[in-house]
């Protein structure tokens, strides 16, 4: 169906003539009633309707989904910043075809220090909470919160643990015998000089080194002038740990900024989006978007949905963003996010001088991990058409389902199901099982449990949890594990699924292919791409059974509390 055509459907006309002069949000179905868009309004009347204006400048990708609209519903709300609200959770709820989505449901960590308390300890908090407490992130990857804890651990003697510290405890831990903590549990350290400590954290979380190192230099001469060299020696040392650190993560900037700069950049149909986390003018990591098709949508499209879905998502937007493209409801989105700080928050996109520069950083970014998602993506094309040809498949390879299980002597048996899709590891689809009709050691009779469960359970006949089926089942195991999949996929009529085992063969370093009704394995090559891709899988599904295994043996083990008035021993 054509714009024109569509414009003369009666349903679509009759929509079109009785849409609410209010702001809103609007959904675009199909006729299958698919949500193809969600878009948001100022009034929804005037936005709606300039899709099916005749001349309309749309974009062929635009054009092609109006040319399958069928239905038009809409949500009228009480201001347009509330439509905003409203379109990003919803396109983060149903991800409709035609809408930029971040595939990306985490929430990342913070470091939070409550400094309006007695004795203040650092915690990792994937939630910032309107609670007093100073936040200080997101840092993006993980492991550059480790380093950070690292540092200050190493560098300033916080207390770490989780007892009450009221200065009345019989003796200290560890930690205050290797310097780590001056134990104020017992009363050695007093609160005022817990908090001198505490504001030397905050300062260097902040950025602001050059008040944090007059400081600390000053207190090392005083300790020095009375003699106490080896706390002047532990300031020393605390000086020289901070600088280190402090010169690795510096960029060019002017002052102890708070910002995050987002550089984009295209090859084709293919975009990445970097954001770069800046506080107090360090850089304490980086987040990468990719997507492999977002076709012509403008650069103010993917930058302006990265901004609303993230941030809907992320609680403490910096004072500053940096981007590259100027974009439409500027003042709205700055209103909204400053909502969200709970002070003034500017979009700027800077032509000259240190910003730009920046920006340049994140753009140049963008366009190296671009070229490395690309490079990655002919791989592993490479390495699912090798794979289809080695199994003598006739189709290609779009899924394949990987299966393990982790117990204890059989106790606390559980399997774990992870998923390859596209060329990735798709994890919001894994999914793991506690076992639950076998007793003891038998990996055999819970492979078959499971499988079973899989294929011939809710994740297969409930339309709210079915999951698509398989290209390929993968078993972590041999001959044994094997034919148990093959015998449970029989007898729920899915015998024709492609299943193979991937085992090693004892103190053999060679991954060996099982195939069902063979007797002799295949022996794969070390360094084959199909090997690479099979072992990728099997070791994810291995991590994942293990962790939930930790977990499960965890809740079994939790001791219990001792009863009113005894005392633990």
């Amino acid at each position: 169906m054509t714009v024109d055509s569509l414009r003369n459907a009666p349903s679509i006309q009759q929509t079109l003539e009785h849409l609410p002069h209010q702001p809103g949000v609007y959904f675009m179905k199909n006729a299958a009633g698919e949500i193809l868009y969600i878009g948001k309004a100022r009034v929804l009347a005037d936005r709606v309707r300039s899709y099916f204006h005749k001349g309309s400048d749309l974009t062929p990708k635009i054009r092609l989904m109006v040319s399958q609209v069928q239905e038009i519903e809409t949500i009228v709300t009480k201001s347009e910043l509330e439509a905003l609200l409203l379109e990003s959770n919803l396109v983060k709820r149903y991800r409709p075809r035609f809408n930029v989505v971040l595939r990306d449901d985490k929430h990342y960590p913070y470091l939070r220090l409550p400094i309006h308390e007695a004795f203040p300890r650092l915690s990792i908090v994937r939630r910032v909470k309107k609670d007093g407490a100073l936040y200080f992130g997101p840092y993006v990857p993980a492991g550059a919160l480790r380093e950070t804890l690292k540092v200050i651990r190493k560098a300033f003697p916080l207390a770490t643990c989780k007892i009450e510290i009221d200065g009345t405890a019989e003796r200290a831990c560890l930690e205050f015998e290797i310097k780590r903590c001056l134990a104020p549990c017992t009363g050695n350290q007093s609160q005022e000089d817990y908090h001198r400590i505490v504001h030397q954290v905050r300062l260097f979380l902040e950025g602001r080194d050059t008040e944090l190192l007059a400081r600390l230099r000053a207190e090392m001469q005083a300790c020095a002038e009375r003699e106490e060299f080896e706390e002047a020696a532990r300031l020393r040392d605390r000086i020289a740990s901070v600088t280190r650190t402090l010169e690795k993560q510096r960029v060019a900037q002017i002052g102890p900024v708070d910002q995050d700069v987002i550089g984009l950049a295209r090859e084709g149909a293919a975009a990445d989006l970097q954001i770069l986390f800046i506080r107090g003018g360090l850089l304490i990591g980086r987040k990468d978007f990719y997507w492999t098709d977002v076709g012509d949508t403008p650069d103010e499209e993917l930058i302006r949905s990265a901004i609303e879905q993230f941030y809907n998502k992320q609680s403490l937007p910096p004072k500053e963003l940096l981007i590259s493209t100027p974009v439409s409801d500027l003042h709205l989105l700055q209103e909204w996010l400053s909502d969200k700080r709970g002070e003034t928050v500017r979009l700027l996109v800077p032509e000259r001088g240190t910003k730009y520069q920046l920006l340049r950083l994140a753009q140049e970014n963008a366009h190296t991990m671009l070229a490395e998602h690309t490079r990655k993506a002919v791989d592993e094309e490479a390495e699912a058409r090798e794979l289809q040809q080695l199994l003598g498949l006739s189709r290609p390879i779009g899924r394949i389902e990987g299966f393990d299980i982790s117990n204890t002597m059989g106790a606390h048996s559980v399997a774990s199901m992870v998923v390859w899709e596209a060329g990735k590891i798709k994890k919001s689809d894994f999914r793991r099982f506690r076992v639950k009709t076998v007793e003891g050691a038998n990996d055999f009779a819970s492979i078959h449990e499971v499988v079973a469960r899989r294929y011939g359970g809710s994740l297969s006949t409930d339309p709210a949890k079915a999951l698509p089926l398989p290209d390929l089942i993968l078993i972590d195991g041999g001959p044994g594990q094997l034919n148990a999949a093959v015998e449970a996929l029989q007898g729920i009529g899915l015998g024709h699924l492609p299943v193979v085992g991937l085992a090693k063969a004892r103190n053999e370093k060679d991954e060996r292919l099982f195939f069902p009704g063979q007797k002799d394995p295949m022996t794969l090559p070390p360094t084959g791409p199909c090997t690479r891709l099979l072992q990728r899988i099997r070791d994810e599904a291995h991590r994942f059974a293990i962790r939930y295994h930790r977990t499960v043996r965890g809740q079994a083990f939790v001791p219990t509390r001792p009863r009113s008035g005894s005392r633990r021993r």
